[in-house]
């Protein structure tokens, strides 16, 4: 498939253009500045300009599939959360739906699901995600969710923990990437939403009894 990856000049979205990259899909890093160009033209990567703030549904145009991993990180503030965590995240969808894009892979965070229940400093973040995540669901899209603990910058050992609903943890975020990128074609997680963080469960094994 040909994957739009929205975020790519992100800490988990690099990782992503890795693994799409050793895979037999062909990764297209949406970049905001010109100036991340080069990263991605060194690694073969092809590039499209796209700004989340701003008009960004060209992108889309000949794409199988995206996924969402931009992210303004939590100690940005409410506004800019909305408008890149929330309001990109539902016009990407819109966008995808518009062009025929059916596979829209979303990275999340952990506790999205239940942005009631997280610290008050807090909440907005995950009031974000929630709302980007349920707009996501109601789509038509072939939508999957995945919703990952405590980011780090390990090493990532390809076991996970991959539930409806997890405990917290940590993972590393080359894991969140290979994760995001072997659900991309695996059917049984279309429609569903996770949680994730580090495990005992390779990722090959992640649907095997």
């Amino acid at each position: 498939m040909k994957v739009l990856v929205i975020g790519a000049n992100g800490k988990v979205g690099k990782h992503i253009i890795n693994k799409l990259n050793d895979s037999e899909h062909k990764p297209y890093a949406m970049v905001r500045d010109t100036d991340q160009i080069p990263h991605f033209e060194e690694l073969g990567v092809a590039t499209v300009l796209g700004d989340l703030e701003k008009d960004f549904e060209h992108a889309f145009h000949g794409k199988d599939a995206v996924i969402f991993a931009a992210g303004s990180g939590p100690h940005t503030g409410a506004d800019k959360t909305i408008v890149i965590d929330q309001e990109g995240a539902i016009k990407a969808a819109d966008f995808a739906k518009a062009n025929g894009v059916k596979r829209y892979m979303m990275l999340s965070s952990i506790g999205a699901d239940r942005p009631e229940e997280a610290p008050d400093d807090f909440k907005y973040y995950l009031y974000a995600k929630h709302r980007a995540d349920e707009y996501v669901k109601s789509t038509e899209l072939d939508y999957t969710i995945v919703r990952p603990g405590g980011l780090t910058n390990e090493k990532g050992i390809g076991k996970v923990d991959l539930q409806k609903r997890t405990g917290h943890g940590e993972i590393p975020r080359e894991d969140v990437a290979a994760t995001l990128v072997h659900l991309l074609s695996v059917n049984e997680s279309v429609h569903e939403s996770y949680d994730l963080i580090s495990g005992e469960k390779p990722l090959n094994k992640l649907f095997s009894d």
